[in-house]
């Protein structure tokens, strides 16, 4: 057992720092543990927990192509964000979207 009638008072004040400390952060220290225990448990099944608990690992919406490439289908762009560059070169050579619409 401690005694705190032996500690200084710097002793003290850094003792109850800590303390104060470990206790804000216990319910998430909590959390973490248990987290990590369920996962360990979850991935012996071959699973992760985001599996289980039917969540997405990926964010958004996924957006079907809208545009292919006529020199090769297996290129193809939602229409949205930066332009492939055989988007840009059939555009400049005067073909238009339409062009390469699916």
């Amino acid at each position: 057992m401690l005694d705190l009638n032996s500690l200084s008072l710097d002793e003290l004040k850094k003792l109850q720092k800590d303390v104060n400390k470990a206790i804000e952060t216990f319910e998430d220290r909590a959390r973490k543990k248990a987290l990590a225990e369920a996962d360990a448990v979850v991935r012996q099944h071959g699973f992760t927990i985001d599996q289980l608990l039917g969540k997405s690992s990926r964010s958004g919406r996924v957006v079907a192509p809208k545009y292919a490439n006529p020199a090769d289908p297996s290129q193809t762009w939602t229409g949205r964000g930066r332009k492939p560059r055989w988007v840009v070169e059939a555009l400049e050579a005067g073909k238009t979207l339409d062009d390469l619409a699916i």
